[in-house]
């Protein structure tokens, strides 16, 4: 045992050594660790002498404990915050009798709408993390509309407002996916009691229609300076710059940047197992420059444990990247290079773009890109009509 923890931690005794390597493999610093250690010996002596059992532990127990703290004058006792990670680790040994509560009334609410998503509806996982994503944005709108409130009053103003805001970052597609997402969440409000009014009939279908639009994608310029004001001297520039090529490169989705683990790269074939849509597995070719950020990333940056996925928070706790990282990233590079926000999207349109103005044939694009359907692909073509002309094939038959 220790100097963290020289006095005997009562119940929590065989948890201690666990709970160390826990908090160590997810990047906590040692002073953090020490603390959260700390913590867990006097939650285990007030067990202890409390006769307050694991299968007792819920959020009244927890509650008095902090209580306890208090009556003996501990200067610094724990708040939500401060108790996330001893709680967290709890839950993941099933040594809590309930579920960490998290720590904004918007995350609540979020937590529990992903629930009533997995268990009421049955929806798969990426699907959950969309609709959570969306909730996540509208609900913290809301928060700051109305000073710390949560969906409360809201109006079909609100709604109608907020999907007009949405509309103007992303694409008539994306459109049409926010408006079931949002459906969605409002039908949950009003199940849950929180919107007297049925609001998801508010929310205006999106009109489009398809083939008639111009993809709106960036020159092979501006990709550049979104790359070059990467900050390749921090960490976090490192993995965001390998993240940026990934997608600029190999017009990789955001999910599945997110999805990459370890072993999908073979370094030996310069190759690079893609987990796409439909359960597809494509590989692709790694070009040098995106293999020598991934190396400088996983050699320099990346932290040592034993989560499988590439892409992973630099800070406590140490866990996978989800896919909106990936966008939030995008537009960040955008704000540095003063260019015109865009999602991760726009950068698959930009590589499609300019494979098509160096001579590429659609079929070429599309296995690029891994479309299953060459109509997708040819949305690409509407962007430069002359590149078009040049590599459109001989209609068979025809004169020649």
């Amino acid at each position: 045992m220790s100097g963290t923890t020289r006095r005997k931690p009562g119940w929590m005794g065989p948890y201690i050594e666990s709970l160390r390597a826990w908090l160590l493999e997810r990047g906590y610093a040692p002073g953090s660790i020490k603390h959260v250690l700390t913590l867990a010996g006097q939650l285990g002596r007030w067990m202890q002498s409390s006769d307050v059992k694991f299968s007792q532990l819920d959020s009244v127990a927890v509650e008095s404990f902090l209580d306890a703290l208090r009556a003996r004058g501990v200067r610094r006792v724990p708040g939500p915050r401060g108790l996330r990670p001893l709680l967290d680790y709890l839950d993941s040994e099933g040594a809590l009798a309930f579920k960490p509560v998290p720590d904004s009334p918007v995350e609540q609410l979020v937590a529990e709408y992903r629930t009533w998503l997995v268990i009421d509806r049955g929806l798969a996982a990426p699907t959950v993390l969309r609709y959570e994503n969306l909730a996540r944005r509208f609900l913290g709108q809301q928060r700051s509309a109305d000073g710390g409130q949560v969906a409360v009053n809201l109006t079909a103003a609100d709604v109608v407002g907020f999907l007009l805001r949405e509309s103007e970052r992303v694409s008539v597609g994306a459109v049409k996916g926010r408006v079931a997402e949002l459906r969605s969440l409002l039908r949950f409000l009003h199940l849950k009691g929180l919107t007297p009014t049925a609001l998801a009939s508010a929310v205006p279908p999106a009109a489009g229609w398809h083939d008639t639009g111009i993809p709106v994608g960036l020159a092979s310029a501006d990709v550049q300076r979104l790359l070059d004001g990467c900050d390749r001297a921090s960490p976090t520039g490192v993995r965001n710059f390998a993240i940026l090529l990934l997608v600029a490169r190999l017009g990789l989705r955001s999910i599945e940047v997110a999805r990459l683990e370890l072993g999908d790269f073979d370094w030996r074939a310069g190759e690079i197992a893609v987990a796409g849509k439909a359960r597809r597995r494509d590989r692709l070719p790694l070009p040098h420059d995106v293999g020598q950020a991934l190396t400088a990333y996983l050699r320099e940056v990346r932290p040592v444990t034993s989560i499988r996925q590439v892409f992973l928070m630099l800070k406590a706790p140490i866990r996978p990247i989800r896919a909106d990282l990936v966008g939030d990233v995008t537009r960040r590079a955008c704000r540095r290079a003063g260019l015109p926000e865009v999602g991760p999207h726009r950068l698959r349109h930009a590589l499609a773009t300019e494979m098509l103005r160096r001579g590429a044939k659609l079929v070429e694009i599309s296995q690029v890109l891994r479309h299953r359907d060459l109509a997708t692909t040819a949305v690409y073509a509407k962007v430069d009509l002359d590149a078009l002309r040049r590599i459109a094939q001989p209609w068979p038959g025809a004169r020649r």
